[in-house]
């Protein structure tokens, strides 16, 4: 095997985010729900018989060393593996939205180097080097929706029915430590969802839907609407248009549960609810798995 094209690489939704307290380091914990959505970059990776490592960028133009060079990296030198990479992204998801992109990408490269170059390290191994590259990766190499827990590392797989979503990322990005830092920023009490009522039940998420939707919520969301009037005009829009919204992750994107037939096809989401300019906005499905899972050998 010489190359792999066409790997996808699905952003993420938090679909609330409860900060449940912090750690003598000052990092915070959270309990979060994360669904993958149909929403992807897309990479393509070309065997180099030199040890290099090169991305090319086929869209938007990426740091100089990215995590996906990061990622490539360091499974090259814990491995020993001596053939190197070419890496192409074709980057579609927004950045500073608090989906996930980059997070998923360097995940794709590890699930598809880990392919290229013959290693078959299981799940267990490839994760320990995902944790390394930050909180976010080792999710995109689970098995689809996961219950969250610490500072994202702790993961919980769980059953989620697909359901349309409409995604709205507006031009702003956010700074994560200045919100993190608000005064705005709330606390939860944690759910204290137990494996034997949650994952392991016939489907995983029976608890969090037991709760009402209205009283889940993302904890940061007061601070960013403060932070940034581009946020809080995103979210009435939505509220405006499906009677609900809320902001994902820590980045700027913010989301609604709405009905299949919602938004007419001919319009798209940014004609549907006349985005400003350089806005992006999506109607998405979540995944009830991820397309690359069944590539990691257990």
């Amino acid at each position: 095997m010489k190359a792999l094209y066409e790997l996808p690489a699905p952003a993420k939704l938090n679909l609330f985010l409860h900060v449940v307290g912090k750690r003598p380091d000052g990092y915070h914990l959270l309990e979060s729900l994360f669904v993958p959505i149909d929403w992807m970059d897309t990479l393509h990776l070309e065997q180099r018989a030199d040890g290099r490592l090169q991305r090319h960028d086929l869209s938007t133009p990426l740091p100089p060393d990215d995590l996906c060079l990061r990622a490539a990296r360091l499974l090259q030198q814990t491995s020993g593996c001596a053939l190197g990479a070419d890496i192409y992204i074709d980057k579609r998801i927004p950045s500073g939205a608090g989906m996930g992109g980059g997070s998923s990408d360097a995940a794709t490269v590890l699930i598809g180097l880990n392919q290229l170059w013959a290693l078959h390290w299981p799940r267990e191994r490839l994760a320990a080097l995902a944790l390394k590259l930050g909180a976010d990766v080792p999710f995109f190499l689970g098995d689809g929706p996961a219950w969250v827990e610490g500072i994202g590392e702790r993961l919980t797989p769980v059953r989620l029915p697909s359901q349309c979503l409409a995604v709205v990322k507006p031009s702003d990005s956010l700074p994560t430590k200045s919100i993190f830092e608000s005064p705005l920023l709330r606390r939860s009490e944690t759910l204290a969802i137990v494996a034997g009522s949650f994952a392991d039940s016939l489907s995983g998420d029976a608890e969090v839907r037991a709760t009402p939707w209205s009283q889940h919520r993302n904890d940061l969301q007061d601070a960013a609407r403060s932070a940034s009037g581009q946020i809080d005009e995103a979210l009435r829009r939505l509220e405006q248009a499906f009677g609900n919204s809320r902001m994902t992750g820590s980045g700027s994107a913010v989301f609604a549960k709405i009905g299949s037939d919602a938004v007419p096809e001919a319009m798209g989401l940014a004609q549907f609810l006349e985005l400003p300019e350089h806005w992006e906005g999506r109607v998405c499905r979540s995944l009830e798995s991820m397309p690359l899972a069944g590539w990691i050998p257990s």
